[in-house]
């Protein structure tokens, strides 16, 4: 029988042990060597068994710290991942599909930012405040990556603050791809005073209309942003074309 075939047959008894046993999400199971006797397996086959599970969101491997039953919003967010994964390259190695990925948020976060204003709580409020302010906070401190990861997680939190359980995980699963996504259009917008600050208005009035609770505003706001990113991001490329373009044309002066 072939090793993938006894990892098969493994993830097979590790699902029936946790449905006869009623584990519930949180759960721990028992250790790796307990379990490897209980199933009369090795614990290579074990491991490759848990690592199947895992990759499809039913159990969460944490190292040195034991397996256990994943949450059912860990399962929701593995759904939603594994389908991006092969795309990530493109999305990372092609500038194009920046704006395939705009429009996405374009749809997703005009529908967080109204649900977000109508359901917010007051610590809902403060979290949204706190990421609005590290977000601004990152400016300026020459480091792309953490500026990135601040303002995603400034739009995640107003996912959040939406209660709605299918934007929310859509949002999360796309958390790589919106970071890939905003890295990219930080290196043209955000390095220049004359993009940073109608960027930095938009994000101020979008996060306050939430705060106070007028979903039309915030909904607005959400749309205006990402338009004017998608539009300042056209024009920029446009321009950058452009140049190089006429960089290689002859010089009149020979």
């Amino acid at each position: 029988m072939s090793t993938q075939r006894v990892s098969d047959k493994v993830a097979a008894q590790l699902r029936a042990l946790v449905q006869e046993r009623q584990l519930q999400p949180g759960d721990r199971l028992p250790a790796e060597r307990t379990l490897a006797v209980q199933l009369g397996v090795s614990r290579t086959a074990l491991r490759e068994a848990i690592a199947q599970l895992a990759s499809h969101g039913l159990l969460t491997a944490r190292v040195g710290g034991g397996t256990y039953v994943s949450e059912p919003a860990a399962r929701a967010r593995q759904a939603l991942d594994e389908p991006l994964v092969p795309y990530l390259p493109l999305f990372q190695g092609d500038p194009e599909y920046r704006f395939d990925v705009l429009e996405i948020r374009h749809a997703l976060e005009g529908a967080t930012a109204w649900h977000a204003a109508l359901r917010a709580t007051d610590e809902d409020r403060a979290r949204i405040a706190q990421a609005f302010q590290t977000m601004m906070d990152a400016h300026g401190k020459d480091d792309p990556t953490g500026e990135a990861e601040a303002d995603a997680a400034f739009h995640l939190s107003i996912a959040e603050a939406s209660h709605n359980l299918v934007l929310l995980q859509v949002m999360r699963g796309l958390f790589e791809l919106l970071q890939t996504n905003i890295s990219q259009s930080r290196e043209k917008l955000y390095t220049s005073a004359r993009t940073f600050s109608p960027l930095s208005d938009q994000h101020r009035i979008h996060h306050f209309a939430v705060l106070v609770g007028d979903p039309e505003r915030a909904r607005a706001a959400a749309h205006a942003h990402l338009e004017f990113v998608h539009t300042t991001l056209r024009t920029l490329d446009d321009n950058e074309a452009r140049r190089t373009r006429a960089s290689r044309l002859p010089s009149p002066y020979g």
